[in-house]
């Protein structure tokens, strides 16, 4: 299921120029903002950009005073132009150790679990991550959790999207797919995967940021945290939790 790349201009705040890292003391600095498609995180409602993840990133802009772009990208795509471009910031990245030096981080904007999943009749006992060795574990290409994997020598089959190791997984292409889930997710439901696919082990936990190239100035990145801070402390990102708990209707199956 490849949905095409939508950029999404908001507020042009008055004609300001619009290159604009430009000077910090600019009360309306730019940055261009990646995301993929990870219901309920980000993906497109039209043309909008819309999730949990999203709307506290807009959040955090407005309060900000923060003139942006979002753009809908296959994550490898995304993920490369934030490491590329000055003026580029992309969510929801997985803060690791490995990736610590790489950005400047904004949020958490999200807490996610890294998870393996199994074909509900396969009957898979696993106490650790060591217990899947010489599996074929499904990932999604360019993710940290392929990174992660193949650093420890585990057997990857990496898949363009993410969603594909679920009819990997159904056809024996794989045996278990490293997914990433937040707490109550309900993804494997909307896709009529839930009575088919399982949970069988929790092998990481980690934040997720809006991760940002190292050009973008140290007080901006301030001020965005600070944004992001009372997003949390005035209820606001609770709020918009709770907004995605029942949404969309049951998709068609990638």
């Amino acid at each position: 299921m490849l949905i095409p790349s939508v950029a999404i201009a908001v507020a042009a705040f008055g004609g300001m120029a619009g290159t604009a890292l430009g000077a910090v003391a600019d009360s309306k600095p730019r940055l261009y903002i990646t995301t993929e498609t990870s219901a309920p995180s980000s993906m497109l409602d039209g043309k909008w950009v819309i999730g949990i993840a999203t709307d506290k990133v807009r959040e955090a802009m407005q309060r900000a005073g923060v003139d942006y772009t979002i753009e809908l990208l296959p994550w490898k795509r995304a993920f490369l132009a934030a490491q590329q471009r000055p003026d580029a910031c992309v969510y929801s990245t997985s803060r690791t150790p490995e990736r610590e030096s790489q950005f400047k981080w904004v949020g958490p904007t999200d807490v996610g679990q890294w998870v393996l999943m199994a074909r509900a009749d396969r009957e898979f006992k696993l106490n650790s991550l060591e217990d899947a060795r010489g599996l074929r574990i499904g990932t999604y290409n360019g993710d940290a959790r392929d990174a992660y994997l193949r650093a420890r020598g585990f057997h990857v089959d990496a898949a363009n999207e993410d969603l594909a190791n679920a009819g990997k997984l159904l056809l024996d292409r794989i045996d278990l797919w490293a997914a990433s889930l937040r707490s109550g997710s309900t993804i494997l439901k909307r896709y009529g995967y839930d009575k088919k696919i399982v949970q069988v082990l929790v092998f990481n936990r980690v934040e997720l940021y809006l991760a940002c190239n190292r050009a973008v100035p140290d007080v901006l990145v301030q001020r965005l945290n600070t944004a992001f801070d009372a997003i949390a402390r005035d209820g606001t990102g609770r709020r918009i939790e709770r907004s995605y708990e029942t949404w969309g209707k049951p998709l068609r199956q990638p």
